[in-house]
């Protein structure tokens, strides 16, 4: 599907903000009937959790007219798996969730106790790390994404730790790799150029198709980190060069 034409300036704002106030309604009635779901099991919760990011793409696509298409499907293994992903935008952290099977995320245990968000992420169980730990912050995520993978659960990681915008890279972090050489589960890597379209630090959603790349698998189990995040990093910004326009880059 090829990119839409682009309506005013003005248009772009008002369906940013009409997009804005309905995803934050969706999100309140979300997070309150999460928390309404406690005595439920994890995945019921997730599954109730995970309606507002379902919600918010498919509110993007009908008001901002933001479309996505993927490349790769056949790439998904069956069982539970490490997903690293490039991250540009809020847009890739919803959609995995439409996309992939239950997942979860390794976040600051601080986190969890911000009022009701909190309360309801901790409900979905995520990998909560002390990052003031130092080492110890990686052997918590080692012993506990072992054991939410076991559960059948995914675990997403965006290697390069915080957003970075189109055309630009991070240094990947160690720690994802690091998870990846002690636990027998296969590595997706997952390309995107979302931040074309809904930038970071922007109100602004530019209609258009988001392109998402899903990589071959990557074993791994007994390679070495530093291995792991090279293979891993080659992938992602050998396809980033592919599927980005830079055309797009700093509007």
């Amino acid at each position: 599907m090829s990119d839409v034409g682009i309506p005013s300036r003005p248009e772009l704002y008002i369906r940013s903000v009409v997009y804005w106030l309905c995803s934050i309604l969706w999100l309140m009635i979300i997070v309150f009937t999460t928390l309404l779901a406690f005595p439920f099991s994890v995945h019921v919760r997730y599954k109730i959790a995970s309606g507002w990011a379902k919600g918010s793409i498919d509110l993007l696509r009908i008001i901002c007219n933001v479309n996505y298409k993927v490349e790769g499907m056949e790439n998904i293994p069956q069982g539970a798996a490490i997903v690293m992903a490039k991250h540009q935008s809020t847009w890739e952290t919803l959609f995995l969730q439409k996309l992939l099977p239950p997942q979860l995320w390794v976040v600051k245990k601080e986190l969890l106790r911000v009022p009701v968000f909190g309360w309801g992420l901790a409900l979905c169980e995520p990998i909560a790390i002390d990052r003031s730990a130092g080492r110890k912050a990686v052997d918590q995520m080692v012993e506990q994404g072992e054991k939410k993978l076991k559960q059948g659960r995914w675990i997403i990681i965006f290697p390069e730790g915080t957003r970075v915008s189109p055309g630009e890279s991070n240094k990947y972090k160690i720690g994802g790799p690091i998870l990846a050489s002690r636990v027998d589960y296969p590595i997706v890597p997952i390309a995107h150029n979302a931040g074309e379209y809904w930038p970071k630090h922007s109100l602004i959603k530019w209609p258009g198709t988001i392109t998402v790349s899903i990589g071959p698998v990557i074993q791994g189990y007994g390679k070495k980190p530093d291995e792991i995040k090279e293979e891993v990093q080659t992938w992602i910004e050998n396809k980033m060069e592919e599927i980005s326009d830079k055309s797009k880059w700093n509007r």
